[in-house]
């Protein structure tokens, strides 16, 4: 019996917009052992690193597909369980620092993964810019370093990946995640996606790089914070560059009358499963309409071709670094902060099987180098 795979047209599809929506990808006695898994936990019990989340991605097709549409990777050993309780619209201020309450979409934060995140002031903020800055980044769970590589965010992610600090996310190759629950209806916690906006990130990492070699946060056009927002002191989890190539006339507004770009909420049934790219912009999204909680399985792949020696658990946004910022070790000559700077801004060297969709899409296009090379 043949592996499963993607067919041309959805391969053409994940070019188009980044994400392919594979029904059934698990089987329902998969999904159910999760859920009961789920169900059973005890009070603090972490589960990111069971077999029943693993399985959803190791025993299943999403394994075949993906060998063949990107390539190998290391079968996950964590996850990120995506459970969204239901909620109302809330008075707190979110990561981009308006209040939860007046962020259109559900609540979407539409960002690019990998970014060091501290928790937001809830407090507006007083002093300069730069008082306000050294204030946030002096607020992370290691203290006041400064501006500095050592500076982790509560989501335990570097403020930069390299010692020189001219990266500013982590990175990887594909992102998976795995429906448990009923996510039919717009407003139940499900994720949303802004289709297209792959390319546009990969346009921009590509000009960051021309212009000073610095990708990501703190790079060229993309200061890590904006105050001009309700709570002076908000992520910019967007550059404006990117956000502002998916505004028109229909976008919906923060009260400030600032335009906000529409997401694509992702509906799926229990057992489909999300397969999208590192660079496409993504959030979860308040569960506001559902019965119950929302119940999604994340996980975070990286083709092995990258960094061959390097095992990668398949949670962590920021595998050049440790889970928890630790420095590993690379052999001489291996640049890894380059090697994902390069694949940052050539998305579809590690994806392996869809280069002839990539030809077809981009005629003529010049062989681009190595995300290895």
């Amino acid at each position: 019996m043949d592996a499963p795979t993607l067919n041309i047209e959805q391969k053409r599809t994940l070019y188009r917009d980044g994400y392919i929506v594979v029904k059934n990808a698990v089987s329902q006695e998969l999904v159910q052992k999760a859920l009961d898994r789920i169900k059973g936990a005890r009070k603090g019990e972490s589960l990111w690193n069971d077999a029943t989340m693993t399985d959803l991605v190791n025993a299943s097709t999403i394994t075949p597909i993906l060998h063949d549409v990107m390539g190998q990777f290391d079968p996950p050993t964590h996850c990120q369980i995506g459970v969204r309780k239901r909620s109302d619209p809330g008075e707190h201020f979110n990561n981009l620092g308006y209040r939860e309450k007046d962020q259109p979409y559900y609540g979407a934060e539409s960002h690019v993964d990998g970014s060091m995140t501290i928790a937001v002031p809830q407090q507006v903020q007083e002093g300069s810019p730069d008082e306000i800055y050294r204030r946030y980044i002096a607020s992370g769970p290691k203290g006041d370093l400064g501006r500095s590589p050592e500076v982790i965010g509560h989501n335990m992610v570097p403020m930069f990946e390299d010692p020189a600090m001219t990266l500013g996310l982590g990175s990887f190759t594909a992102f998976v995640f795995v429906c448990l629950n009923d996510q039919m209806r717009e407003g139940c916690g499900q994720t949303a996606l802004l289709p297209g906006a792959h390319h546009v990130v990969e346009r921009f990492f590509r000009q960051q790089y021309e212009e000073n070699g610095c990708v990501g946060v703190e790079g060229p056009g993309w200061p890590r914070l904006n105050h001009d927002v309700p709570n002076r002191c908000g992520l910019v989890y967007l550059p404006e560059a990117v956000r502002n190539e998916f505004i028109d006339d229909t976008s919906e507004s923060t009260p400030d009358g600032k335009r906000w770009p529409r997401p694509t909420q992702i509906l799926m049934e229990p057992g489909d499963a999300c397969i999208t790219v590192y660079q496409i912009p993504h959030s979860g999204t308040r569960n506001q309409h559902g019965t119950e909680s929302r119940k999604t399985i994340i996980f975070r792949i990286r083709n092995k071709k990258r960094q061959p020696d390097i095992i990668v658990n398949g949670v962590s946004d920021h595998p050049d670094r440790g889970q928890m910022g630790e420095w590993l070790e690379f052999e001489e000559g291996n640049d890894p902060w380059e090697r994902s700077k390069q694949a940052m801004c050539n998305q579809w060297d590690e994806w392996e099987g869809m280069a002839d969709v990539v030809a077809e899409a981009e005629p003529g296009t010049p062989a681009r180098p190595s995300a290895t090379g």
